[in-house]
């Protein structure tokens, strides 16, 4: 009896702490400026295909004749070789920060031309370039294609997923390193994700407070940093602050209607003032016969045909819906599943909601 008595007080102390906020971490919300990935792109050719290639597109005959004559094989003039076995590719991937000359990263491979599968096919060596125009990797190797594309000679064809794009992992090395600056620069910046002043000044205010007056806001997005000039101890303190745990601010409430699909989201921030919703729905029914009226045998009339129109209208029965003032997500999701919306109803009520000041929230359609 005492053990019984002994939980039960303790679970009513458990009741009584205060929840803690829900916190997220610095690495999370934002990140440093400069210490990001960059996208590469090359033109390549694609060889080793069974028959399902681009054929005699000019631009592939060009390309193979380029590669050709770089492996000292000369083709002779006025030469157009059939090429049902290659495609011209464009060649895709992806630089992470810091990545270091010898490193390798994954390539996709996608045609541009009329191949109709990569399945099979091996990428000659290609270069990829950056947006400066520079060369940062070398891209090669065979294609790992998930689809599957049949055609017979009937016309019939057979597509699973898509054949005509590939992926090579680890396909390209990195030959060219991208400077960062991070170590070496007298102000480091990182950027929230989002644009929050509130969630700024609590990442500025946990920053200061573990490494006092190092950081500065800029604006809403931007905070500066002051950190240790060398590269061991600036990365040092920048793994420290990435791990701090700072609680954000409440997002802006915001509805989001897809017009297309018809779907509705409402975030927990949406609150309404005092309002009454009601809300029916009139059916209008028009039936459309025709009539043919026969004549006797011996009258010598005519075969009419009458039009006849039934009408029939219904009005489903409604309901009213009252919402106190600061009413929450939650009892307008209730009330809304009382009335029997749908979704297309559902906008339509929102939308006048929001028109008679009641709904504070941005309504975004997309």
């Amino acid at each position: 009896m005492r053990i019984r008595f002994m939980i039960s007080a303790l679970i009513a102390i458990l009741a009584l702490l205060p929840v803690p906020a829900l916190a997220e971490r610095v690495r999370d919300l934002g990140e440093f400026q400069g210490v990001r990935a960059n996208q590469l792109t090359g033109y390549g050719i694609v060889v080793g295909l069974a028959g399902t290639g681009d054929d005699n597109l000019e631009y592939l005959t060009q390309a193979m004749k380029g590669t050709a004559g770089r492996l000292g094989v000369q083709l002779p003039a006025g030469i157009s070789p059939g090429l049902k076995n290659a495609a011209a590719v464009l060649v895709t991937a992806e630089l992470p920060a810091f990545a270091k000359p010898g490193q390798r990263i994954d390539v996709t491979v996608s045609t541009i031309g009329k191949a109709k599968s990569l399945r099979g096919g091996a990428l000659i060596l290609a270069p990829l370039y950056g947006a400066d125009g520079q060369i940062y990797a070398m891209a090669q190797g065979n294609l790992a294609v998930g689809g599957l594309g049949i055609a017979a000679r009937d016309g019939s064809q057979l597509t699973v997923n898509v054949p005509t794009v590939g992926r090579i992992a680890e396909g390209a090395s990195v030959e060219r390193a991208v400077a960062t600056g991070f170590d070496s620069g007298e102000v480091l910046r990182w950027n929230l994700f989002d644009a929050d002043f509130l969630t700024a000044q609590r990442v500025r205010d946990a920053i200061n407070a573990r490494f006092p007056q190092s950081a500065t806001i800029e604006d809403g997005v931007t905070l500066a940093l002051r950190l240790p000039a060398g590269a061991d101890a600036r990365a040092t303190t920048m793994a420290t602050i990435e791990m701090l745990d700072i609680t954000p601010a409440e997002t802006p409430a915001r509805v989001i209607v897809n017009s297309r699909t018809g779907t509705v989201v409402i975030n927990s921030a949406v609150r309404l003032s005092p309002a009454a919703i009601s809300h029916g729905r009139l059916v209008v029914k028009i039936n459309e016969k025709s009539q043919v009226s026969q004549p006797n045998a011996l009258s010598r009339g005519q075969t009419a045909v009458t039009p006849a129109s039934q009408i029939d209208v219904q009005e489903k029965e409604a309901k009213v819906a009252l919402f106190r003032p600061g009413a929450s997500l939650s009892s307008l999701v209730d009330a809304l599943n009382t009335l029997g919306t749908s979704p297309s109803d559902l906008v339509a009520i929102l939308e006048a909601l929001k028109q008679a000041g009641a709904l504070k929230a941005e309504m975004v359609v997309i």
